[in-house]
């Protein structure tokens, strides 16, 4: 008998209503490769933290919400980095699918290995985090080049995904009409793209850094301000439908 596929997972959300379309079983996988200056989960970052899991434990979890679903949701995979689990995630997908449940997976594009084009491949929808349009600032901010992600970008249009981008705005950092032109032309590199959401930085994780005993480096910046995210909501390029909200 061929041995099981594990992966590692931080935690998981049972009825999550803003990580895709619908009603949503949210998986966060464990494992980050990026430092992300706003990163509000860096309990996740470690590749050997978490649970290990089964592939069928994540099926049992996801049917028990399955009549919730619907014709738009289903499963989310979300981290972390998800594609770091790219093995993982397309053999829990695959067997998602088989019970009529579709996936999604949420990613920041930094990451790529040997599965990833399948993971792509077999999943319904991509949330893409655009850190920055800019490769010298997406560095700066997450600790990482943008190379990996121009080439996941190849990936997801080669495959005719649908995706949906989300781009975190920061004071002082990426909150400027010039910052959300040069999101408009990035943006434009990507082919099926059906929504562009702005998440305004909130400063609910400081806490957690101190008992972490992780310097937060944005200690001091202020949470976006909700009528400003609005406005700036507004000069981004509608490919079909855009929507503003406060990150969670």
């Amino acid at each position: 008998m061929a041995a099981q596929v594990t992966g590692r997972v931080h935690s998981v959300e049972s009825f999550g209503t803003v990580d895709g379309p619908g009603v949503r079983f949210v998986v966060f996988l464990q494992g980050c490769p990026m430092r992300c200056l706003y990163c509000h989960n860096p309990d996740s970052w470690p590749y050997d933290g978490g649970e290990k899991i089964e592939v069928e434990e994540i099926v049992h979890w996801a049917l028990r919400g399955k009549p919730y679903y619907g014709g738009k949701g289903g499963v989310t995979f979300s981290g972390g980095e998800p594609l770091l689990q790219a093995k993982f995630l397309t053999e829990a997908m695959h067997a998602l699918h088989k019970e009529g449940i579709k996936s999604a997976i949420d990613t920041s594009g930094t990451y790529i290995d040997n599965y990833t084009e399948d993971a792509i491949r077999i999943c319904d929808l991509v949330l893409l985090d655009i850190k920055h349009p800019d490769p010298e600032r997406f560095e700066i901010i997450t600790g990482r080049k943008q190379e990996t992600l121009y080439e996941l970008i190849d990936i997801i249009n080669r495959q005719k995904k649908h995706v949906w981008i989300r781009h975190v705005v920061v004071p002082d950092i990426n909150d400027t009409p010039e910052d959300m032109e040069a999101l408009n032309e990035f943006v434009k590199k990507i082919r099926y793209v059906d929504k562009v959401e702005l998440l305004g930085y909130h400063t609910m994780a400081v806490e957690k850094y101190g008992k972490l005993g992780i310097t937060y480096r944005l200690k001091g910046v202020p949470a976006m301000d909700g009528a400003k995210l609005l406005e700036l909501q507004k000069l981004i390029h509608k490919p079909s439908e855009a929507v503003s909200r406060a990150a969670l």
